[in-house]
């Protein structure tokens, strides 16, 4: 006799809302833990016609417990996601393990943990937290390539005092979820706009599909820049609230799925927090081939002290061998200042881009101007009534002259200069070219850049 199934359960209707309508199946329905149904809903179906792998923790069975049975059914969906091909969506809402003084939890963990390393850059993996996601679940969402999490979930290692310290809030602030939503019924919408621009998997092509006209191009500021290039309401920005010079966003240009990655959002200067979200951003679309557009406009570095300066470097030379070792297809664009080894991580001519553009105005040099001219003028500064006007004057002819996107490209740096008006049409065009870009790196285990 089949067993009676709780329609209404949390899990079940989170997959409901996640599947197109009417189109997933359970796996496992039938599998107990401890006399009980396992507190685990695992099924496949279609999210937007595409086919998807899901799991759902059933807070109306023991809380969602964790155990050996719930273990078997979570690494069945993984085992299955790897044999097709196809993404996995994991909602979590679990009070934790079963605590019944043995080893048995932990072991539970375990088999999971490596499942979902097992497909780690393979499929695409978003993880929601719907409800309470702590200890080792915890470390198994953020191993996800995207953290959805709704406003009124939990994540933590260990439970705090803190007020807010697991909040979707706290956790948006430090970059682990990539985006927030109200309530678990939009963070399951989110996923499925993720799922929507991503690829199904690391062997197929970036999703195409229909699109509007972008915003009409003129304004100079990052935002502006974004979504004069990008299909009309395709931009979905991630990790918003996470480092705040960086920005990261998957969008389409043409209809085809990209990713951007900018500088300049709200400050002119990179933190190591801003070169860590790059860099896992850049890490994450190159798993999946999924096209990277790099806009640059930055002095450099924010550092005041040595702690922090010793820490830009660690994460520059992360960021740098980041994007030197993405095969994807990547294009660069100078919009405004790029100065010094900011310019060499993520658009010399050696960095690996395959297209580098500055726009008309742009400036590339080793130093900042105002730097610049007391290294190169300071003879032409020597007497002058007015130093301070005089230096920004000469700051401003270096800018126009040796550091100026035109000789840049005279000397090979760049390989176009494009009118901001032309932007969209030059990255369009060459997003097309390099559609079947393939590159092979030296055989290897992995690399070893310092984290």
């Amino acid at each position: 006799m089949q067993m009676e199934k709780n329609l209404n359960s949390p899990a079940r209707v989170r997959l409901t809302a996640l599947f197109d309508e009417g189109s997933y199946k359970e796996i496992g329905s039938c599998v107990m833990e401890k006399n009980a149904p396992a507190g685990v809903v695992c099924a496949y179906g279609y999210v937007n016609g595409n086919p998807v792998y899901a799991f759902a923790q059933d807070q109306s069975v023991e809380k969602g417990a964790v155990g050996a049975a719930q273990a078997e059914k979570i690494a069945k969906v993984y085992d299955l996601a790897a044999k097709t091909g196809a993404p996995v969506v994991g909602v979590f809402d679990s009070n934790g393990a079963f605590m019944d003084g043995t080893v048995d939890s932990l072991n539970a963990y375990s088999l999971l943990m490596t499942k979902t390393a097992a497909v780690s850059g393979v499929v695409p993996q978003i993880a929601v937290i719907a409800g309470p996601c702590a200890g080792s679940a915890a470390m198994m969402a953020c191993a996800s390539d995207f953290v959805v999490m709704a406003e009124d979930a939990e994540l933590f290692l260990t439970p705090s005092f803190e007020k807010g310290a697991g909040s979707a809030k706290a956790a948006a602030a430090n970059g682990i979820a990539a985006l927030t939503a109200a309530d678990d019924k939009a963070a399951i919408e989110k996923a499925r706009e993720l799922i929507n621009l991503l690829p199904v998997n690391n062997m197929a092509c970036v999703p195409c599909m229909e699109y509007d006209a972008p915003a009409a191009a003129g304004g100079k500021d990052m935002q502006s820049i974004v979504d004069s290039i990008a299909d009309g309401g395709s931009v979905v920005e991630l990790y918003a609230d996470y480092a705040g010079a960086a920005y990261t966003a998957l969008a389409s240009v043409a209809g085809s799925t990209v990713a951007i990655a900018a500088t300049n959002k709200t400050q002119d200067k990179l933190t190591e927090a801003d070169c860590a979200k790059l860099a896992r951003f850049v890490r994450t679309c190159d798993a999946f081939s999924i096209p990277v557009i790099t806009l640059v406009d930055t002095l450099g570095f924010d550092g005041t002290n040595d702690t922090e300066l010793t820490g830009a470097v660690r994460a520059l030379t992360r960021l740098a061998g980041t994007y030197a070792e993405a095969t994807t297809a990547k294009i660069t664009v100078i919009t405004g200042k790029a100065v010094g080894p900011v310019f060499v991580a993520l658009g010399g001519k050696y960095s690996n881009a395959d297209f580098t553009y500055a726009v008309d105005g742009a400036y590339i040099a080793p130093l900042a101007p105002e730097a610049a001219v007391e290294f190169l003028w300071h003879d032409k500064l020597a007497g002058a009534d007015n130093l301070a006007a005089k230096r920004t004057e000469l700051a401003k002819e270096y800018t126009e002259t040796l550091a100026s996107a035109e000789a840049a490209a005279k000397q090979g740096c760049v390989d176009e200069i494009v009118a901001a008006e032309e932007l969209r049409a030059v990255v369009a065009s060459a997003l097309a070219m390099l559609e079947g870009k393939r590159v092979t790196n030296l055989p290897r285990k992995h690399n070893n850049l310092p984290f």
